[in-house]
């Protein structure tokens, strides 16, 4: 199933249609998006009767599709072919960052540019289901109730600036448009192996497969939650592949006027345009 937040409410994607998940439960879930994961398992199995849509489908009235989590992990350097590009030799644990929640954004709102060395960062993004706290990685997958695209926006000046701020220079207002919506985990027929990338005003800048990550989904789900509990409608970004503008020669960063579109194979497309932002 596909979960997205339309207007602020919870809503089911049916083809072409959305079901209001407030109206078709009357009360039971949303109508706040984050809603659903308090009992994912409950959510599930009244989903898969909700067969009827209350209104159409309108990508442009989708916002962020996981819009308030309590936490946000990202990981460095999780690809190898990312690793290759920037010289820096495979960690042996994942290297672990926080996007702030207050950065995320809709897959198709405007990013604001701020300075001129901002990056894009195509991210497969998993969405927890239920508390996992001291998983094994053998039960991870089960822990996670679905995937959906991120761009992990990356002002490198500030991300470097005093000896490296990862998460601030990563969490700009608006540096981390994640949707069009969340795909259940068992749509997929293999999760652990899915196309990814992103283009900038048509011309493709990362293409990959995620079956090229070091750590797999639920390999990060095991590590992470072996140092705390990860929570219920939590994010995940997963890493970015080869094809950033930083390492480029010469580097390319992103213009205000263009459009970044970013894709992940059986979930959707994101299309953010880029704009001038406000001065630091």
């Amino acid at each position: 199933m596909k979960i997205a937040n339309s207007g602020g409410r919870a809503v089911l994607v049916l083809g072409d249609e959305i079901a209001d998940l407030a109206e078709a439960s009357v009360g039971q879930f949303g109508p706040d998006p984050m809603d659903i994961y308090r009992d994912w398992a409950g959510f599930r199995e009244f989903a898969e009767g909700v067969t009827t849509g209350t209104a159409p489908l309108v990508e442009g009235e989708l916002g962020c599709a996981v819009p308030m989590p309590r936490q946000v992990f990202a990981i460095g350097l999780n690809y190898r072919s990312h690793g290759e590009e920037s010289g820096m030799a495979i960690p042996e644990v994942p290297a672990t960052f926080t996007k702030f929640p207050a950065s995320l954004a809709g897959p198709f709102d405007d990013i604001g540019l701020v300075g001129e060395s901002t990056d894009w960062e195509v991210e497969l993004v998993a969405v927890m289901g239920r508390r996992a706290d001291r998983v094994s990685e053998a039960d991870g997958w089960s822990y996670v109730a679905g995937l959906t695209v991120g761009q992990d926006i990356s002002d490198r000046r500030l991300q470097f600036a005093a000896a490296s701020q990862f998460s601030l220079g990563k969490s700009r207002r608006g540096y981390g448009p994640i949707g069009p919506w969340v795909v259940s985990v068992d749509e997929f027929s293999d999760p652990d192996d899915l196309a990814l990338g992103c283009a900038v005003d048509g011309e493709t800048m990362q293409s990959a497969r995620t079956g090229d990550l070091i750590f797999s989904v639920p390999r990060l789900v095991a590590e992470l939650s072996s140092v705390l509990p990860l929570l219920p409608g939590d994010v995940l970004f997963t890493g970015t592949p080869a094809g950033v503008g930083a390492v480029r020669q010469p580097p390319i960063f992103l213009a205000p006027g263009q459009i970044l579109t970013t894709w992940i194979e059986g979930i959707g497309t994101m299309r953010n345009r880029c704009i001038a932002g406000v001065a630091p």
